[in-house]
């Protein structure tokens, strides 16, 4: 079905949008939700709530991505989580993107100082736009969806260590790009 279809069924409120949303974007989300939680019982939760928030939020919402716009709520869903299920424990998951992403972009209380956070996420799609397709696609899946470094370089057919360098390039990119627009990191 046509993510315009889908979003229509939400508009009229008819319970086939979830449905029809789980099918085309099921695994999707597990995916994400699994990437940043590792667990299979809180992925699931997770996923659950991205769906009952679909329902909450359209209408008055219309995205124009129903991909994005789920990609979004059940990567933030699974990051209250960990946060939560996590507060005083880190391990190797949403801890390490964090970290590793803390380098070239400033915590909240400098970006309150600096831009406003619209102004940063703009500075961040400009600057992820002027990336080569596969560098882009490389950022977006290991700091958005969360994707293990050794399964991307598996795919990439290169050493994990070398897409960790070349993901560091990108990270430096970044920094580099926000200082140039004023942004203190």
């Amino acid at each position: 079905m046509e993510d315009a279809r889908i979003i229509d069924l939400y508009w009229q409120r008819d319970e086939e949008a979830i449905r029809a949303t789980d099918t085309k974007y099921g695994a999707f989300c597990h995916h994400i939700a699994m990437n940043i939680l590792h667990s299979l019982q809180d992925s699931e939760e997770c996923v659950s709530d991205t769906y009952e928030r679909c329902w909450e939020t359209m209408p008055p919402q219309r995205p124009g991505s129903l991909r994005a716009y789920v990609g979004k709520i059940v990567r933030n869903c699974s990051i209250s989580r960990y946060r939560a299920g996590h507060a005083r424990k880190r391990f190797d998951g949403a801890d390490v993107l964090l970290s590793e992403l803390a380098e070239c972009v400033p915590g909240p209380e400098n970006v309150q100082r600096t831009v406003e956070a619209r102004e940063l996420g703009q500075f961040i799609s400009d600057w992820l736009v002027s990336l080569d397709k596969e560098s882009r696609a490389l950022f977006i899946r290991r700091y958005w969806n969360g994707d293990p470094v050794r399964d991307l370089a598996a795919e990439l057919n290169v050493r994990p260590n070398a897409l960790t360098k070349r993901l560091l390039r990108l990270r430096e990119g970044l920094r580099k790009c926000l200082e140039k627009e004023g942004v203190s990191v």
